[in-house]
């Protein structure tokens, strides 16, 4: 499983702040928006898990 981040992300940066060898704030078509890195996401899995409980409008999930 992949983490994802949709389009109603508004670019708070908590999710960097929690996991920043995933999630990094980047500019995409003029806006910015968090953007999934490349990683190894089962030995980050805690601290997704814990970007995804703390996102503010609840747009990042795990991609099936």
């Amino acid at each position: 499983m992949k983490p994802t981040v949709n389009a109603s992300c508004i670019s708070c940066g908590g999710c960097e702040a929690t996991c920043p060898a995933v999630f990094k704030l980047e500019e995409v078509d003029g806006k910015m928006i968090a953007v999934v890195q490349e990683a190894d996401y089962e030995a980050e899995k805690a601290k997704i898990d814990e970007a995804i409980a703390g996102c503010p409008v609840q747009s990042i999930s795990w991609e099936q």
